[in-house]
């Protein structure tokens, strides 16, 4: 059987052309600076990005969490999203590794206002308080929805005016910048440092890119061989990021197309509801409003052949990517509609 996978994009297979690429690519030992072709994924990423430097890193979760640490003293305060992803799905790490405390601010669809941001930022000497030392955005959100660039500009005008550095989980940004119809550049220029994935929707095997001005990135390098990622002959690595850049950006608006696709069969069916206008990218999140069996659902998906994360809370998430088409997509709608038809 022909598995379909909608567990996450992260499970995407590289390419023909990316496993060409780890084969023939050129390599030298990065953390003395020398790999040829991890340098130039990371100018690449920076020119996308509209910044002056990028690094290459292991995981989006490292270069977040690397970010803060770079950003930010031990003891500073993180104003963020109480839904982002460095909430709810980084382990901690800010605490950890960075010696930070989070702020959050309870977000509508993911989405800060100004002055909720501003009411948070610490203003003044007191010796009682931590320091602001870094507000973080997330484009588009864990909830898959987008941020509007309004919202950015607004978020960014608040932190520049108070000296306080943004930085941007971009993790799916070139999904954000296709459902807004503009470049990522106009997205990541709202902050002073980027993190976005190779390895979800762009279907690299591996690694992620943080990226924001020479003096950040360089400092950021330094960090990134303190917390063990430096890496050596990376560029068998960081080719296939290439390709995913020049290749595959392009392409995302197919998997959004077939997001909206499923979203639309889905609404159709009973005891579940979706919001089709609600899927901005490649996710699907829908709700099961019966008392549904979820060992037996998750049994009817395994054995037509899909795998997929259970609900939680009822909730439940679908993520199209480059392996997944419309007839699997037809086939996880008929396997539900077994399920919530008995």
């Amino acid at each position: 059987m022909q598995w379909i996978d909608v567990r996450s994009d992260t499970v995407t297979q590289p390419t023909p052309a990316m496993r060409e690429a780890m084969f023939n690519a050129e390599v030298g030992d990065d953390v003395y600076g020398d790999d040829p072709t991890v340098r130039a994924l990371e100018q690449l990423a920076a020119e996308k990005l509209g910044k002056q430097a990028a690094l290459f890193v292991p995981t989006g979760n490292f270069g977040n969490q690397l970010a803060i640490f770079t950003h930010c003293q031990r003891g500073d305060e993180v104003i963020l999203e109480e839904g982002c992803h460095i909430v709810w799905h980084e382990t901690g790490g800010a605490a950890v590794i960075g010696g930070v405390q989070l702020r959050t601010v309870a977000g509508v669809d993911g989405v800060m206002t100004p002055e909720a941001i501003e009411q948070r930022i610490r203003v003044g000497e007191d010796i009682h308080w931590p320091r602001t030392g870094l507000i973080c955005l997330e484009n588009a959100h864990c909830n898959g929805r987008v941020i509007p660039l309004a919202a950015m500009a607004a978020s960014a005008e608040v932190a520049r005016r108070h000296q306080v550095p943004v930085h941007l989980d971009g993790a799916r940004i070139f999904n954000a910048a296709a459902h807004l119809g503009c470049a990522a550049s106009e997205i990541a220029q709202y902050a002073d440092s980027v993190m976005f994935c190779l390895s979800k929707g762009l279907a690299a095997p591996v690694g992620s890119i943080l990226a924001g001005d020479a003096d950040f990135i360089a400092r950021a390098r330094r960090n990134r061989k303190l917390l063990g990622g430096g890496m050596r002959q990376a560029g068998v690595i960081a080719a296939p990021g290439i390709v995913a850049l020049n290749e595959m950006v392009e392409r995302l608006k197919d998997d959004h197309a077939n997001a909206r696709y499923l979203a639309e069969r889905l609404a159709a069916l009973p005891c579940v509801e979706v919001k089709p206008e609600d899927v901005h990218i490649n996710m699907v999140w829908f709700r099961l409003t019966a008392d549904i069996d979820v060992a037996e659902l998750m049994a009817a998906l395994h054995q037509a052949g899909i795998k997929a994360n259970p609900p939680e809370g009822g909730l439940m998430r679908i993520v199209t990517h480059w392996q997944v088409q419309r007839e699997d997509l037809d086939r996880l709608v008929d396997a539900l509609q077994r399920v919530l038809s008995d």
